[in-house]
């Protein structure tokens, strides 16, 4: 199991951008798949995007993809997740988790998850 860090989040103005970082522990963290997700107020947790353990390839979610880019540097344990154009409904605590898999869009795909940052965008 690998432990996740998020950090990155805060207040933003609609349009503006942010960039998150997912740090995470232990020496196999470039075998693991690692997904993004979201959770805005009253809502359920959502599949944002991932990147494949090998970071062969990325995925979106059609609400964010143009907008948003997941890079990892595994020399660093870390993944990110870059978001340009924000809006309003991009509000939400976003998290990190990790598969021993590929990603998925099912939080049940994931073994680990970090705490959560807030990134607030305001109109």
């Amino acid at each position: 199991q690998v432990q996740l860090v998020e950090s990155g989040g805060g207040l933003v103005q609609a349009g503006g951008s942010l960039t998150l970082s997912c740090a995470a522990s232990g020496r196999t963290f470039s075998t693991y798949s690692i997904g993004w997700f979201r959770q805005a107020p009253g809502k359920e947790r959502e599949f944002v995007g991932g990147s494949s353990w090998a970071a062969l390839r990325t995925y979106y979610a059609d609400s964010v993809k143009g907008r948003f880019t997941i890079s990892r540097d595994n020399a660093k344990n870390t993944v990110y997740l870059q978001m340009h154009s924000l809006q309003p409904e991009d509000t939400a605590v976003y998290y990190c988790a990790a598969s021993k898999f590929g990603v998925g869009h099912a939080e049940t795909s994931y073994g680990s998850w970090g705490q959560g940052t807030q990134v607030t965008v305001s109109s």
